[in-house]
């Protein structure tokens, strides 16, 4: 059965923002997740929080419900320091954290920043090159305790670590899990050798306005999950031991307009493999305008 989630923009002050994650919990979502930007292109005026302090509070009025990032990346993010906000999380949550992880896109956060050579971050292949050594990094990091060990020294083209404490580790074994975004061949392989989850989302073709159809849509999700069945044959993993997420919101798929859409889309996301499926909280208006009450009627506690 497709594992339901719902993620929560960081755009209210936490007063008010507790009541949606508390909501979450209660209509029974299996997790719950905020992005982690420095700024939004999709909602580039208003109040914007970070990602981890939001999780933390988050954590403090919730009990049962997975949190996460959806997702990090190492745009703004060394992972020596991210490292300890990712033990803390997991001690904060009390195990229920998930780290969603990604390379990164070119812009916003990056222009905030002013690097890159025109200021608007680093090329594709540099944030690929960057993601997978800091997938590498964070991983022997967050192991460590497990390992016996805690320090840890990691010399990196772009990062590293002398003798990083990270004590006392992870309150899951061996670390926390790994939810890891990826679609081309090198990421994915990194997604094989190191994720608990694939993390994809509904843009794959394109966002809504540029001209994807809901079939280019759905044509690019089937290509990426054959692609990833592919990389997981040749470096011996079982595709079956990799659970796969789905996040939807800027497609032309539409999934929050009504009841009755979501259940269409969820089948066919279900169909192509997908165990678990994320939808936005609604808003009142801009990016993830939906009905408030159809996350209701979604609710697993409704089912």
């Amino acid at each position: 059965m497709l594992r339901l989630g719902v993620c929560v923009l960081p755009d209210r002050p936490f007063r008010e923002a507790a009541a949606r994650w508390r909501r979450a919990e209660e209509l029974g979502f299996e997790h719950a997740w905020t992005y982690d930007h420095i700024t939004f292109s999709g909602i580039p005026d208003g109040p914007w929080y970070d990602a981890v302090t939001t999780l933390a509070s988050a954590a403090a009025v919730t009990e049962r419900i997975k949190l996460g990032t959806l997702v990090a990346s190492p745009n703004f993010r060394h992972p020596v320091p991210f490292a300890q906000e990712i033990m803390s999380l997991d001690d904060a949550s009390e195990g229920r954290f998930i780290l969603g992880y990604g390379a990164g896109s070119y812009g916003p956060d990056a222009r905030v920043l002013g690097y890159g050579p025109d200021g608007e971050g680093w090329s594709a292949k540099e944030r690929g090159e960057r993601y997978r050594e800091s997938v590498e990094i964070l991983d022997r990091l967050l192991r460590g305790a497990a390992e016996g060990r805690t320090r840890s020294t990691f010399r990196g083209t772009y990062y590293d670590a002398v003798e990083a404490r990270m004590e006392p580790g992870c309150v899951q074994q061996p670390r926390v899990p790994f939810g890891l975004a990826a679609t081309g061949p090198l990421g994915l392989r990194t997604v094989v050798k190191h994720a608990q989850m694939w993390i994809a989302d509904d843009t794959l073709a394109g966002r809504d306005g540029e001209g994807p159809t809901e079939t280019d849509t759905w044509t690019a999700l089937e290509r990426v999950s054959r692609k990833l069945d592919e990389v997981c044959e040749k470096e011996g993993r079982d595709p079956a031991t990799l659970p796969r997420l789905l996040l939807t919101g800027l497609s032309p798929l539409r999934t929050m307009e009504s009841k009755a859409r979501f259940d269409d889309v969820a089948g066919r996301v279900e169909e192509l493999g997908f165990t678990d499926f994320v939808v936005h909280y609604p808003r009142e208006s801009g990016a993830y305008a939906t009905p408030a009450h159809v996350l209701d009627e979604i609710a697993p506690a409704n089912a």
